[in-house]
């Protein structure tokens, strides 16, 4: 048998597969990423609020003070002291950041109202008090 170089035949080319893996990966990483979110938070009890619900904006800091008052600023152990200099570079980066004051229940008020006051010398223009949501 003889074969023909003349005759030449378009290669098919299945996008539907393609497109079924891409929106699969496109959710594996969504949800793989909300829960690398989650899982990089220290654990607080926080206080309840039946007030309380999800603030959902793009650049959050936490700032988490433990119930020894030693305090956590983006997952890292910061003083009091080295508190400020970390907020100003973060509100460099985004004038609009919003910092997230996580304080457990069992925390002192005067630990709470030292980075609080912190985080308003500092130049913050938001700051939120984390929360859980009442059970009634």
């Amino acid at each position: 048998m003889r074969r023909n170089f003349h005759e030449t035949k378009e290669p098919a080319v299945m996008i539907i597969p393609m497109i079924d893996i891409m929106l699969f990966l496109l959710v594996f990483f969504m949800v793989s990423s909300i829960f690398m979110v989650q899982s990089n938070t220290i654990q607080v009890n926080l206080p309840a609020a039946s007030a309380a619900k999800r603030d959902t904006r793009p650049n959050i800091v936490p700032v988490a003070v433990a119930e020894d008052g030693t305090i956590q600023y983006r997952q890292e152990t910061v003083s009091l002291q080295e508190l400020p200099e970390k907020v100003r570079v973060s509100l460099l980066d985004d004038a609009e950041t919003v910092f997230v004051l996580r304080g457990d229940r069992k925390t002192s008020y005067e630990n709470m109202v030292s980075v609080l006051d912190v985080l308003k010398r500092s130049g913050t223009r938001h700051v939120s008090i984390a929360t859980e949501q009442r059970k009634e």
